[in-house]
């Protein structure tokens, strides 16, 4: 483990080492709650493939109700680092496949106002996070996915899910935000009638 700065209001969070957990970059998480801004307060958030839990932790300390983290090999690190930034309270860690607990959301009818993806680059796993929410009912009608990805990777398309703004951030990372194509209907036939 290593410790980096720049994470939830300014506390000190471990991460794993090793070249496979490629935490959030500083700068970039900025821009992505800069993007959001009052969207995360009250909400109910879902972060997978969380790593050290910087993204969920950063929604808890801007207001979130709370956040459920997921990831395969990092449940102690996250647990720590909810612990150390007084915000396990509200985080509920759960270590296994996230597919795997997609699909276990998915059957026990398990909502989320706002989801965050940060899948390891270049190996599909963006594009398996939305296929594996396009036609569910884990996204809240209203919610919003934030989806890291490689900066050359996508843009991804779905049925029931729509791209509505892309970022890049340096020459490695892309940051897409999706919601549901039925509630973006709804919102330009609410406008229409003004």
């Amino acid at each position: 483990m290593r410790i980096i700065t720049g994470s939830a209001r300014g506390a000190r969070l471990m991460t794993p080492k090793g070249l496979t957990i490629r935490p959030t970059a500083d700068r970039v998480k900025e821009a992505i709650f800069s993007i959001l801004g009052d969207k995360v307060r009250g909400r109910r958030v879902l972060d997978l493939f969380a790593g050290s839990g910087a993204l969920g932790l950063e929604a808890l300390s801007r207001g979130a109700a709370s956040c459920t983290f997921v990831d395969r090999s990092t449940a102690e690190i996250i647990r720590k680092n909810a612990e150390h930034t007084h915000l396990s309270d509200r985080s509920r860690i759960v270590s296994g496949d996230v597919l795997a607990y997609l699909a276990r959301l998915t059957r026990e009818g398990a909502v989320f106002d706002l989801i965050l993806a940060d899948p390891p680059y270049r190996q599909g796993g963006a594009e398996a996070v939305l296929s594996a929410l396009d036609g569910s009912s884990v996204l809240a009608h209203e919610g919003i996915l934030l989806l890291e990805h490689g900066k050359e990777e996508g843009p991804f398309s779905t049925e029931e899910l729509e791209l509505v703004l892309v970022r890049s951030y340096g020459s490695v990372t892309g940051v897409s935000f999706y919601q549901q194509a039925s509630y973006l209907r709804e919102c330009e036939e609410k406008e229409a009638e003004t």
